[in-house]
């Protein structure tokens, strides 16, 4: 399979990869055929890429990060538990479920993970609709753990951080809804407004059994910014807690590669450069270097240029060097497209780099 831009889609070509709506539903399931008003649609829902079969490509899988079933239960536990929360009101009530049922979560998730050598973020919702707050939730926590494990935390540790990661944005079930899902930017008040689900999320999960006290600071702090730029308490550097650090690495990534209704979704590596671009001021530079290092910014499946001026897709990813992928070229400057295509390892041939993402490759595929 390969990564297009839903702009470079041709009638006949097949989905290879599901298309889920805001809810985690399935919208168009993979081998469908697309026709103009399929493609159409997609484009009118706000998705901007979508994986598609290529015969050339065929054997070029995007592994899940977690197993089906357990992105299912956790995707029910987030929403069954937000939206109770979310009809109550916030004096005088507590939820001791909340400490059990995302334990479980966060504990299996960790096991998925666990079984898995070399794990990277690879991109998560490039072919989903407007993200929801649970997709987020879940997201944030599976990031925020895989980074937790490359630091070198405890089990124990990263169980805490999981429960932080997974609850951090908990706050935002007390926010009005026509502020939360307004379809377009916020304006300054009603930012403001926004900026009070960190607090709120304090102040539900702080006394809650089973929830430690570092998850409820994880929700408290996970906007605040290691130059004190954050919000909202304007903290700086090391009163910040580390978890709380780790979270907001994740939490601005998933957002920035998140389909929104008024904002398109970044791709990896544009992210990545974004981020670094507040090393040192609103992130930690050790914690960018480790997330730097465990994120795919370029994507099984992705078309990118190289300055040979061939045109692949990327087909394999080194666990410790992501910006230097194996690359099928499918493109050549003087033989035009290839029906027997090969492939270039960054990593062994260091003179050839690629220069650009080619967001608009129309390539001649096999019609079905």
């Amino acid at each position: 399979m390969r990564l297009l831009p839903v702009k470079s889609l041709q009638p006949g070509m097949r989905l290879a990869k599901k298309i889920y709506n805001e809810e985690g539903l399935i919208l168009l399931s993979d081998e469908v055929e697309l026709t103009a008003s399929l493609i159409k649609r997609l484009s009118s829902l706000g998705i901007d890429f979508v994986y598609i079969s290529d015969p050339r490509t065929a054997d070029i899988q995007i592994p899940a990060l977690i197993s089906e079933e357990t992105e299912r239960m956790a995707m029910q536990e987030l929403q069954s538990s937000f939206l109770k929360i979310s009809s109550h009101s916030l004096k005088g009530l507590v939820y001791p479920y909340l400490g059990k049922t995302f334990l479980n979560v966060v504990e299996t998730i960790m096991k998925d993970l666990g079984s898995r050598e070399d794990v990277m973020i690879m991109l998560g919702n490039i072919h989903s609709t407007d993200q929801t707050l649970f997709r987020h939730s879940l997201n944030v926590c599976i990031y925020t753990l895989m980074l937790g494990k490359a630091f070198g935390y405890s089990h124990q540790e990263l169980t805490v951080l999981g429960l932080g990661a997974i609850l951090h944005d908990i706050g935002k079930t007390k926010i009005d809804p026509s502020i939360l899902h307004k379809p377009e930017r916020l304006s300054s008040v009603e930012f403001e407004v926004m900026k009070q689900h960190a607090e709120i999320g304090y102040k539900l999960l702080k006394d809650e059994p089973g929830i430690p006290l570092q998850a409820a600071h994880c929700a408290y702090q996970h906007h605040e910014r290691i130059d004190g730029s954050g919000y909202p308490r304007g903290l700086k550097g090391n009163d910040i807690h580390d978890y709380a650090q780790w979270i907001s690495i994740a939490d601005s990534y998933d957002a920035m590669t998140s389909q929104r209704v008024y904002n398109q979704a970044l791709l990896p590596h544009q992210a990545v450069e974004i981020l670094y671009a507040g090393c040192g001021t609103l992130y930690e530079k050790q914690k960018l270097e480790i997330f730097r290092d465990h994120v795919a910014i370029y994507p099984l499946g992705m078309t990118v240029v190289l300055n040979t001026g061939e045109i692949g897709v990327v087909s394999k990813i080194h666990p410790f060097a992501p910006q230097r992928p194996v690359v099928r070229v499918l493109h050549c400057p003087n033989r035009g497209e290839l029906q027997e295509p090969y492939e270039i390892d960054l990593l062994k041939q260091l003179n050839i780099v690629i220069t650009s993402i080619n967001e608009s490759a129309s390539p001649q595929l096999e019609q079905v």
